[in-house]
C-alpha cells in the first residue's frame, strides 16, 4: 500500500500578543509538515518563520530532484530524498533569512526555530533547530524526539535534573540555536521506522512552555480518535494557562506505509557550512526567491482576472474615464 497520511495542523495568536509569530507548514503532496516560532519583534518573527515555510514549500515543489542530486550542498549521510532535501532547506532558510535580516535594518536581529517531519514509505525524517518540538504519540506516554536547543535543556543534562528545575535555575528559557540569527547553522536530524496507526506531534513552545508531556498527554488520551479534536483541545489548554504566547500544533496519523529497506538513523548534528558552501547557498537561494516571486506575480495575475478583484473594478474605472474623455474631445471636435 502506498503511504496515506491523516494530518491536522492550526495555529493561534494566544490571548496576549498583537500578532502570531507563528507559521506551520504543511505539504501533503511531499508529506513535509514543519512548526516554525518566530522571534524578533516588530513582525521581523513572523518574517522568519513564514520566510521557512516558504522555502521548504518551493524547495520540495520545485526543486526536489535538483537539490537531492546536488552532491555540492555537503550532505554526507546516505539518507532517504526527503530527508536529504530537509536538511538542505532547513541550511537554505537559515541562509535567506540571515541575509534578509542584514540587507533590512528593521529585521535586525530576527529568526526563527523550525521542527519538521518529512515521511518517505515506512521511514520518517526528523529535523530541528531550536525549542519547538516533535514527539510520537504513544498508547500511554508522550516520546520526544527532539531535545530543546536552550539553556534550560542545557542545565538538565549537565546537572541531570528535571525540566522544572533547571527552569528555576536559568530562568526564562533562552534558545541556543535558532535559524537566520547567524550566517551558519547546526541541524539535529534523526531517522526512525513508522508504523501504521502510529502518531505524531509537532508544536511550538506556545504549547510544551506552558505543560509538561504528561500534562499533554493527559490531555490528548481523551481524543485519540479524533485527530482535530487532539489539535483544538491542546490548543484550548494554551490559552486556558493565560495564552501568553502563539501556539501551533500539528498532528500526523500514519494510515498506510510502504515497506523500505532503509535502516534507522539515531540522531546526528549537520555540522556549520564552511565559508565556500555559504557562498554556493547564496546562488541557491537566488534561484528559490525567483521561484518564489514567479509564483506570486502568477498568483497576482490570477487575481487581476477576477472580476470581484480590486485591480480588476479599477482597471474598468480607468476603461470608463478614458471612454467618457473620447466621447467629450470628439463631440467638441464635430
Amino acid at each position: 500500500m502506498p503511504l496515506k497520511l491523516d494530518v491536522i495542523g492550526k495555529t493561534h495568536k494566544g490571548l496576549v500578543r498583537k500578532g502570531n509569530e507563528d507559521s506551520l507548514h504543511i505539504n501533503t503532496d511531499n508529506n513535509v509538515y514543519a512548526v516554525c516560532d518566530g522571534m524578533g519583534g516588530h513582525q521581523a518573527g513572523e518574517v522568519a518563520s513564514m520566510m521557512t515555510a516558504d522555502i521548504l514549500d518551493t524547495t520540495y515543489r520545485l526543486f526536489l530532484d535538483a537539490l537531492q542530486r546536488d552532491k555540492d550542498l555537503k550532505i554526507t549521510k546516505t539518507l532517504p530524498v526527503s530527508g536529504d532535501v530537509l536538511l538542505k532547506s532547513i541550511r537554505l532558510a537559515n541562509r535567506a533569512i540571515y541575509n534578509k535580516a542584514a540587507d533590512n535594518t528593521s529585521l535586525h536581529g530576527m529568526g526563527t526555530t523550525v521542527v519538521a517531519l518529512a515521511f518517505e514509505n515506512d521511514m520518517l525524517s526528523v529535523a530541528h533547530v531550536g525549542d519547538s518540538r516533535a514527539y510520537r504519540i504513544d498508547k500511554d506516554k508522550l516520546l520526544p524526539l527532539t531535545t530543546d536547543h536552550s539553556w534550560v535543556a542545557e542545565i538538565q543534562k549537565q546537572q541531570n535534573i528535571s525540566e522544572e528545575e533547571a527552569s528555576s535555575v536559568v530562568g526564562k528559557n533562552v534558545i541556543t540555536r535558532a535559524l537566520g540569527v547567524r550566517d551558519t547553522v547546526e541541524v539535529d536530524y534523526s531517522l526512525i521506522k513508522i508504523n501504521k496507526g502510529e502518531k505524531f506531534l509537532l508544536c511550538s513552545d506556545g504549547l510544551c512552555g506552558y505543560a509538561d508531556d504528561d500534562e499533554i498527554f493527559e490531555n490528548l488520551r481523551n481524543h485519540m480518535n479524533d485527530n482535530e479534536a487532539i489539535v483544538d483541545n491542546l490548543i484550548q489548554m494554551a490559552n486556558d494557562r493565560g495564552g501568553a504566547d502563539n501556539v501551533t500544533i500539528i498532528v500526523v496519523e500514519v494510515l498506510e506505509t510502504t515497506t523500505s529497506n532503509l535502516p534507522e538513523v539515531k540522531t546526528f548534528t549537520l555540522p556549520a557550512e564552511s565559508d565556500a558552501l555559504l557562498l554556493y547557498e547564496d546562488s541557491w537561494i537566488a534561484s528559490i526567491r525567483e521561484a518564489l516571486q514567479e509564483r506570486l506575480n502568477k498568483k497576482d495575475g490570477n487575481n487581476k482576472e477576477m472580476p470581484g478583484s480590486k485591480s480588476f473594478l479599477y482597471l474598468l474605472f480607468a476603461f470608463f474615464i478614458v471612454a467618457a474623455f473620447m466621447v467629450v474631445y470628439f463631440a467638441a471636435g464635430n
